[in-house]
């Protein structure tokens, strides 16, 4: 009887575990942009789980409240990048956001910042961006619903502690250590399968809370022919130093030691500098 129950809830568990890879990169292919398609509800026929828990969910399938996953790219060219940078961290800020990574250089190298913002703020932040002092070059902006996955996620989760609470249940009335091992086998298996669902409803319930925005900034065409203007003075500069020292100095100290000895030897070319005894 005790082996029969435990085979039961094992076929349910295959049933329900068959789609386990439907959902297994669900948060790494919307962090990657939504390149692929996030699986509709109805993908899969778990078992049946307790009437309380399938009218939750339910609910939750004709909720208007909809999980939008929000991503956007945005390219600006700055007249002062160090400065922009300091205007686009305090704007995440004030937006109830942060900036998850960036990378910057220095002086005129681009800027990379990628902000973490509130969903309902994230059109405040693209408006706030186009009023930087600067221009837009490019903007791309992407959604995806990722409402139905949310869906299916929980009502698997809620399928899987289910058959948790039968295997407890089952756990307290064997007997045999062989039915104890092997119910304990498919216990641990079924808690593993619930942690891993877990994250991965943890991981989309968070991007679709919070938008990511990348904000590129670079140095603008004005500001990058001024300072390769500038550049190119310098290297003439340079240029013309290297060429004094190595060429033009040593004719004129050679010049300058020949002038000083023919003043020091003959005099006569020099009459100004004669001395008062000489002329006597």
């Amino acid at each position: 009887m005790l082996v029969m129950g435990v085979l039961a809830v094992a076929i349910t568990l295959a049933a329900c575990g068959a789609a386990a890879q439907k959902f297994a990169n669900v948060g790494n292919d919307l962090q990657a942009g939504g390149e692929r398609a996030v699986p509709a509800a109805g993908a899969y026929q778990p078992f049946a789980v307790p009437s309380a828990a399938a009218s939750a969910v339910s609910a939750a399938a004709q909720s208007d409240q909809r999980q939008i996953v929000k991503t956007g790219e945005v390219t600006i060219e700055v007249t002062s990048v160090p400065t922009s940078v300091g205007k686009v961290r305090a704007l995440a800020v004030s937006l109830g956001g942060y900036v998850g990574d960036s990378q910057s250089g220095t002086g005129t190298d681009p800027a990379t910042l990628t902000l973490r913002i509130p969903a309902d703020r994230f059109d405040d932040a693209l408006a706030e961006l186009h009023k930087l002092p600067g221009d837009v070059v490019s903007e791309a902006t992407r959604e995806q619903d990722v409402t139905s996955a949310i869906v299916d996620l929980n009502a698997r989760l809620t399928n899987l502690e289910a058959s948790e609470v039968q295997y407890r249940a089952l756990l307290a009335k064997a007997v045999k250590v062989e039915d104890i091992l092997a119910i304990q086998d498919h216990l641990d298996s079924v808690r593993g399968q619930i942690e891993e669902l877990k994250a991965q409803l943890k991981e989309v319930s968070q991007l679709a809370a919070l938008s990511t925005l990348t904000v590129t900034l670079s140095p603008g065409a004005v500001v990058t022919d001024a300072v390769a203007a500038l550049v190119n003075v310098a290297q003439n500069v340079g240029n013309g130093a290297i060429w004094f020292a190595i060429v033009w100095l040593p004719v004129l100290v050679v010049l300058g030691i020949v002038l000083l000895l023919v003043r020091r030897f003959v005099p006569v070319l020099w009459p100004w500098a004669r001395s008062p005894k000489q002329e006597g």
